[in-house]
């Protein structure tokens, strides 16, 4: 019998490593299956992309020369069954040869079985002898990290925890850890469909670090406000939840339709524009943008493994002209005095720092730093550290290891002149 749930990871690692697509589009484009299959497919194929090196270092030893990629793939989700999530050697070992054998790799079944017992008597301890965040970081990304690489790469190791945000005058859901940030902290792997409160919108997903962009921009009721590249909408509901009027500016009609859903479920409103937000004209100049700037996504590796298999470092300069592009647009979009938040989830210089201090240069805006007491009380001393000499905030995975971590942000502030 075929496993769903392997076939399923085995057809998401073959779309990311060897097609270059990203995860959640694969995911999307998988064929019909239970939801529970689905997460399972998910989670395993996640596992893999995070742990990568360390897998094939730990297989290297069995390995006489190198299988086809295929093959490859099959082992690799039998020993991230074995070595990460604890799946029991007998059935990790069977369901990789059976993937195997029903994906057109039969003559290739032995060595599957062979390979898969040595790594089960060897045991996860083995991992414990690799130098799993250097091997499992591309070295273009350790480089660019500078001091910092070991700490963030330590902590892309484990999965991610879910951070709700939550509405207006909302309880969380049961079972949540508050944050110093007003987020709430739920174990990795929960199922936010099923909590209480979801179908009346009582809170949606957002990471801890990418809630802080909106919440610095500090909108009052009645401001008019832009939110650049708004999809999937969380920045969007936060500046709506405030009172502003907010203009949701998103490219892609596929997630501009998402991010309506959104807005329905959060009984909130916002107008909704599809368009290139370098090209977008208001009716009238705003008194805020918020321009969370398409980037190379850095900072969501703990959250999108994929990254470290899909970006280049040649990607980060055209990032960066397409950064500076949104950035003119979002001055000139700006009444005399008015505000705007420059923030990518990247932890590349070239697209946080080095953007926001062309931008001050080029621009006619006058840089406004974050004040720590804004993070006092809100944010407490945990991440004091994030405010950089500028007054911009940098978040990092390294950053609340004891909480389980953060995305890597980069926010700046600007003041119109």
């Amino acid at each position: 019998m075929t496993d769903p749930t392997r076939d399923a990871a085995f057809a998401l690692l073959c779309a990311v490593l060897d097609r270059h697509r990203p995860l959640e589009t694969a995911l999307d484009a998988l064929p019909p299956v239970e939801p529970r299959d689905r997460a399972a497919a998910h989670r395993l194929a996640a596992a893999v992309l995070r742990r990568l090196g360390s897998l094939d270092a730990a297989m290297e030893p069995w390995l006489k020369k190198a299988p086809p990629i295929p093959v490859r793939h099959v082992l690799r989700l039998g020993a991230a069954g074995l070595l990460l999530l604890g799946t029991p050697a007998h059935a990790a070992v069977a369901t990789a040869v059976t993937l195997a054998r029903t994906n057109g790799l039969a003559p290739f079944a032995g060595l599957v079985n062979a390979v898969l017992r040595r790594l089960a008597e060897a045991g996860p301890a083995m991992l414990q002898e690799l130098d799993g965040p250097r091997l499992d970081t591309p070295a273009w990304l350790w480089a660019s990290w500078g001091a910092e690489a070991r700490a963030i790469a330590e902590a892309h190791q484990s999965e991610a925890p879910i951070d709700l945000s939550l509405a207006p005058g909302a309880a969380p859901p049961p079972g949540g850890e508050a944050l110093p940030t007003g987020s709430w902290r739920y174990p990795p792997g929960t199922r936010v469909a099923e909590l209480p409160g979801y179908a009346e919108g009582a809170f949606w997903v957002q990471d801890a670090a990418a809630a802080l962009p909106a919440r610095l921009l500090a909108p009052t009721p009645g401001e008019r406000v832009a939110d650049l590249c708004a999809a999937p909408g969380g920045k969007t509901l936060q500046l709506a939840a405030a009172g502003a009027r907010v203009i949701a500016v998103e490219r892609s009609p596929e997630r501009l339709a998402r991010l309506s859903g959104n807005l329905a479920r959060m009984r909130l409103a916002a107008e909704t524009v599809a368009a290139d937000a370098a090209a977008f004209t208001p009716p009238e100049p705003l008194d805020a943008v918020l321009l969370d700037a398409p980037c190379s996504a850095t900072g969501t590796i703990r959250r999108h493994p994929d990254v470290l298999h899909l970006k280049r470092a040649r990607d980060i300069a055209a990032l960066a002209e397409q950064q500076d592009r949104l950035l003119d647009a979002a001055c000139g979009m700006l009444r005399g005095g008015g505000r705007l938040i420059y923030a990518v989830c990247s932890l590349q210089p070239q697209e946080g720092p080095e953007r926001a201090a062309a931008a001050a240069a080029r621009l006619p805006l006058r840089s406004e730093p974050i004040a720590p007491d804004e993070l006092a009380g809100q944010i407490g001393e945990h991440l004091a550290e994030a405010l950089t000499p500028q007054g911009w905030l940098r978040t990092t995975p390294a950053l609340w290891r004891e909480r389980g971590g953060l995305d890597g942000f980069f926010v700046a502030r600007f003041r119109r002149l």
